[in-house]
């Protein structure tokens, strides 16, 4: 992995990921004021209702003094909670794959302007290519990697062939033993696997966990918090019949403590 990425990576190593003093507020009370912060803007506190911030990056498990990736980070809304969350000794990457820098909606600029915001200044966006393997030195570097409604975009053709299974295997390369992979996406019903991935923007949560149990991770947890049986999985996810109000899975994977 090369530029901004290696460089990028190779400053979260030198950060310290020590506890932090005695007397620091809890992880839950951390979450709750980063839920609270009146530096968010309008544009993320209105998705609230629909997006259970305060119950997702618990799921995450991203605590103080974490380096934690952001990956395809959009607009910058779990950026924003994570920063407060990890901290000043914590980093946050918001990491956009290079293949879909050139959108017109300049994601690379978007997820570079959000650590010049108050408050969220350990935030740091970066770009390189998907399935771009690490060099050695950068392994075992983050112990949260995230990515929320986009996984099943890493399939589509405006990816340009990048390797999923290149990705995860990266992603296994970066994490920390123990460390987490979570992976939050619209669900494609049973047996669907890809076939509506570029669609209807979904994808069946059984194929996703074969493809990171194939980079060698395993199942830690799913959540239900998500969930939406009313949702037959039959509709586009813009469609306004069921906007914000698809059936959602929550995956979270670990790396072996032993792994390497």
């Amino acid at each position: 992995m090369k530029s901004t990425f290696l460089a990028a990576a190779l400053a979260a190593a030198v950060l310290s990921t020590a506890a932090l003093a005695a007397g620091s507020p809890s992880t839950d009370t951390a979450i709750a004021a980063a839920v609270a912060n009146s530096h968010r803007p309008s544009k993320d506190t209105d998705q609230d209702a629909v997006r259970h911030p305060a119950e997702l990056v618990a799921f995450s498990k991203v605590k103080a003094g974490d380096t934690v990736m952001d990956v395809w980070p959009g607009a910058g809304y779990w950026s924003r909670l994570f920063s407060p969350v990890v901290g000043a000794k914590g980093k946050v990457y918001a990491y956009v794959p290079a293949e879909i820098a050139e959108f017109k909606s300049n994601p690379v600029a978007t997820a570079k302007a959000i650590g010049t915001e108050p408050g969220y200044g350990n935030v740091e966006g970066i770009s390189d290519p998907l399935a771009q393997q690490p060099p050695a030195e950068m392994f075992n570097k983050f112990d949260v990697i995230w990515t929320f409604e986009n996984y099943h975009d890493l399939h589509n053709t405006f990816m340009k062939g990048a390797s999923v299974d290149g990705f995860n295997q990266a992603v296994f390369k970066l994490l920390k033993p123990g460390g987490y992979y979570v992976i939050v996406d619209h669900a494609a019903a049973k047996g669907q696997g890809l076939d509506h991935t570029e669609d209807l923007h979904r994808i069946d949560p059984a194929t996703v966990k074969a493809e990171v149990e194939k980079a060698g991770f395993v199942l830690d947890q799913e959540s239900s918090v998500l969930a939406n049986a009313s949702d037959d999985h039959s509709l586009k996810i813009f469609d306004p019949a069921i906007k914000g109000k698809t059936d959602r899975f929550m995956l979270r994977f670990k790396k072996p403590a032993n792994a390497r």
